[in-house]
């Protein structure tokens, strides 16, 4: 697999160096040189697959000979080990429940990916991982490389911007995992983790690498998801169907994008923003001008800046898609709140993410067309917000209650390179 770098197209690497490396030069994406496609015959053999065998083939199709099939498959098979089911919520609507893993969250797929993967490539060379988070990330990184030989893990996020059940989650874990809350919001923490690669001392000493979802072994790990949902349904729903997908970093979208260029049959995707609504403002007027990130209830969305829409834009550009046809939209808090309380009275619990997508789902599906949004987080990872707003008390799954009443083990830093390279440089080996 030969992918090339966005803002650099001179420069070319292997899968195994875009997993190690994670960014490239100039702080560019990588992006696949050849983008893969299934015919029909082919995306129905598949979809008839089990999630995991259907999964390797899937990866394997971007990897090419560079890592052995039964190497993939057994990679896939440790690191997708819970399901993701679509739950109906009403009869032309669907929630893909991507919050069936080990820290309730859809990153749980694309981190347990990637450390499969490092740990294929990276042998007994020691990887420093640093990362940011605006919630989710960070849980699902830490438990997926929590103990792992060689690996350190060095995770970002904004000083209290994430719920405390998430903080919970992975700042309790200590040994290789170390936490690190920045005064500021997750984009100065983004801007932190991109200057550290910019930095090739640092870089070379620590041997740094990057989780987020800018690393292209997550990306490819969630579109095998988009392809289990339609494998739940059935060929009329296939035939019409909307995916709404709730869009902070914009890594989600991006898979479920490079899905259809695979061949699975979405009819149009919906990029579902909050009030950091820089992409919807620049599909509607042409001008990317992203505003000061503001703290909402959809935390995990609060992104001004979306690290991952250069490879939307550029997969428009190679497959000669209009970008027109891509739906967006905002909601907002006042919005999430109602809606919440409007898929309760469904039947269905959700949280502020997967309410948002639900809303502009609900908004804009025709008649005829079976809309899927995306239900990323457990609600109970929102239990002080939603709670509020439903007036009624969600029990803990047993991997919240087993870490609520542990201790943080987190540094405390400013937004400060200065600081954060010295406190980097100073951890244990």
């Amino acid at each position: 697999m030969k992918l090339y770098n966005l803002k650099d197209h001179n420069e070319q690497v292997s899968f195994a160096q875009a997993v190690r490396q994670g960014l490239g030069k100039q702080q560019g994406l990588f992006f696949p040189s050849e983008l893969p496609a299934f015919d029909s015959s082919e995306i129905d053999a598949l979809l008839s697959l089990d999630f995991v065998t259907r999964s390797a083939r899937i990866l394997s199709a971007y990897i090419g000979d560079e890592i052995s099939s039964d190497a993939v498959a057994k990679r896939v098979a440790a690191a997708f080990q819970f399901p993701a089911p679509v739950v109906a919520v009403e009869d032309d609507i669907g929630t893909l429940e991507l919050f069936h893993g080990p820290t309730l969250a859809f990153k749980d797929f694309g981190g347990r990916l990637m450390a499969q993967m490092l740990a294929e490539v990276a042998g007994d060379t020691p990887v420093t991982i640093l990362t940011a988070t605006s919630g989710d990330t960070g849980a699902a990184v830490a438990h997926a490389f929590y103990g792992l030989k060689n690996v350190r893990v060095v995770i970002l996020y904004p000083n209290g911007k994430i719920s405390p059940l998430q903080e919970k989650l992975f700042c309790t874990l200590g040994d290789n995992i170390h936490t690190v809350a920045i005064d500021g919001d997750f984009d100065a923490c983004q801007a932190l983790v991109k200057h550290a690669f910019d930095d090739e001392e640092l870089k070379v000493a620590l041997g740094l690498n990057s989780a987020n979802s800018i690393n292209i072994s997550r990306l490819l790990a969630q579109i095998c998801y988009y392809f289990e949902a339609v494998s739940q349904l059935t060929q009329e729903q296939r035939n019409q169907l909307v995916i709404s997908v709730p869009s902070g970093n914009f890594g989600d979208l991006t898979a479920g994008l490079l899905a259809k260029s695979l061949g699975l049959p979405v009819k149009r995707f919906i990029a579902a923003t909050n009030a950091n609504d820089t992409v919807p403002r620049y599909l509607a007027e042409g001008k990317w001008l992203p505003k000061t990130t503001v703290a909402t209830l959809s935390n995990a969305m609060d992104v001004s800046q979306p690290n991952n829409w250069p490879r939307i834009e550029e997969l428009f550009r190679r497959k000669q898609w209009p970008l027109k046809a891509l739906c967006y939209g905002a909601v907002s808090d006042d919005v999430t709140r109602e809606t919440l309380k409007e898929l309760a009275k469904l039947g269905y619990t959700s949280e502020p993410h997967g309410a948002i997508a639900y809303r502009m789902l609900r908004d804009g599906l025709q008649a005829g067309e079976y809309g899927l949004f995306l239900g990323t987080a457990h609600p109970a990872k929102f239990k002080e917000s939603v709670e509020e707003i439903l007036g009624t008390e969600l029990p803990l799954p047993k991997e919240l209650a087993d870490r609520a009443n542990l201790a943080l083990l987190s540094h405390y830093l400013p937004d400060n390179f200065a600081q954060l390279r010295t406190f980097l440089m100073a951890l244990p080996a």
